[in-house]
C-alpha cells in the first residue's frame, strides 16, 4: 500500500472519475465516444479486445446517408470521400434480368460503400487528437449501481483492477457483453426472430460484377452481390441453417452465384480465391428497457437486425 501511496499517477490510473463511461470500442461505441467530445462531455470508452482485434472483424460494407452526415459533421469523412463508393441505385435480379431502382431520384439520396473496419480505423486513429481516451485489453468487465445516482465500472488490466466513476454508462458492448446483463431479469423483455436459414458469404480480391449492388430473389434462394471496394467483392447465398462451410468449395459457391444472379450478373463476374468464408445466421432482435438507471444500450447490446436491414447503415 505504501508503493501505491508513492505513486499519485498510479492511484489516479486504478481509480478514474468521468461523465460518460461506454463499454466497447466497435463503431457505435467510438461513433458515441466522438460526438459526447464534440459537446464537451468528458467520455472514456472501455474494450475488451486489442485495437488490431477491433479491426480485424470484418462486417458491413454499405453506410447509409445518416452515417455519413453524422462523420461529416465530426470532420472524420475525408477519407470516406475519397475512397468510399458513393452509389445511387442497386438492382433487384429475378434470374434472368436486372431491374434498376433509381434511390438517388427517387429520394434524393445516396449511399456510400466504405467499409466498417475503415469507419472504425478512421474513429480510432482521431480519437487521441478529440481527447477521447480508449482503453484496450480491458478485462472482466463489469457495471455496479446502474440504477442509483453514482454508478461505476471495473475491469482488469495488467495484474490490478480498474474502477471507472462515471455520471452515466454506455452499453456498446455487442450481443455477449455485460452491459445488457446488469439490467435486472425481472425488468427487462427481450423480442426475438431466429429466421430458418442463413447466408453463406465470400470475401474475395476481384472486382464486383456490377458496379451497384445486386438483391437476387430465385427459386433457390436469396442472393446478393455487393464490394468493399473496386478491387474486392463480397457475395452472399442463402443457406439452409444444417449447412457447413466445409460443403461448400470456392468452385461450387461461385457456381451457385452464377445461377442465382443471373447471366448478366454472371458474364461480369470475376471468380477468385476467398479470403473469407462463413455462414451467418440471421435473427432479429430488440431488447426493453434501452435505458435503466444511470444504464443505456446502443448497438447490438440494444437490438440485431439482419444485414441490410440496421447493422451496415448504423442509423
Amino acid at each position: 500500500m505504501g508503493m501505491m501511496d508513492a505513486n499519485p499517477y498510479r492511484l489516479e490510473r486504478l481509480f478514474m472519475k468521468t461523465q460518460v463511461a461506454i463499454i466497447g470500442a466497435g463503431p457505435a461505441g467510438l461513433l458515441l465516444g466522438h460526438l459526447l467530445r464534440a459537446e464537451g462531455i468528458e467520455t472514456v470508452i472501455v474494450e475488451r479486445a486489442t485495437p488490431d482485434y477491433v479491426l480485424g472483424r470484418i462486417r458491413a460494407g454499405v453506410l447509409e446517408r445518416t452515417m455519413t452526415d453524422l462523420m461529416d459533421q465530426l470532420g472524420l469523412g475525408g477519407r470516406m470521400h475519397a475512397e468510399g463508393l458513393p452509389h445511387d441505385g442497386f438492382h433487384l435480379a429475378d434470374g434472368e434480368r436486372l431491374i434498376r431502382i433509381d434511390v438517388a431520384a427517387l429520394t434524393g439520396k445516396q449511399v456510400m460503400v466504405y467499409g466498417q473496419t475503415e469507419i472504425t480505423r478512421d474513429l480510432m486513429e482521431a480519437a487521441p487528437e478529440r481527447g477521447l481516451e480508449i482503453i484496450y485489453d480491458a478485462g472482466d468487465v463489469a457495471l455496479h449501481d446502474v440504477d442509483s445516482d453514482a454508478p461505476y465500472l471495473t475491469y482488469s488490466k495488467d495484474g490490478a483492477t480498474h474502477r471507472i466513476d462515471a455520471q452515466f454508462l454506455c452499453g456498446c458492448d455487442g450481443f455477449h457483453g455485460p452491459s445488457r446483463k446488469a439490467i435486472p431479469a425481472s425488468v427487462a423483455t427481450a423480442y426475438e426472430k431466429v429466421y430458418p436459414f442463413g447466408w453463406l458469404g465470400i470475401l474475395a480480391d476481384v472486382p464486383p460484377c456490377n458496379h451497384e449492388l445486386i438483391y437476387a430473389n430465385h427459386e433457390r434462394g436469396f442472393a446478393l452481390a455487393s464490394m468493399r471496394s473496386e478491387t474486392r467483392s463480397r457475395y452472399y447465398v442463402q443457406v439452409a441453417l444444417d449447412e457447413k462451410v466445409e460443403d461448400w468449395s470456392d468452385e461450387r459457391l461461385w457456381d451457385e452465384l452464377a445461377i442465382r444472379l443471373g447471366p448478366e450478373a454472371a458474364a461480369q463476374m470475376v471468380r477468385g480465391p476467398a479470403l473469407e468464408k462463413s455462414i451467418a445466421p440471421l435473427r432479429s432482435f430488440v431488447f426493453e428497457p434501452m435505458r435503466y438507471g444511470r444504464l443505456m444500450l446502443a448497438g447490438d447490446s440494444a437490438h440485431i437486425v439482419p444485414p441490410t436491414g440496421a447493422n451496415p447503415h448504423y442509423s
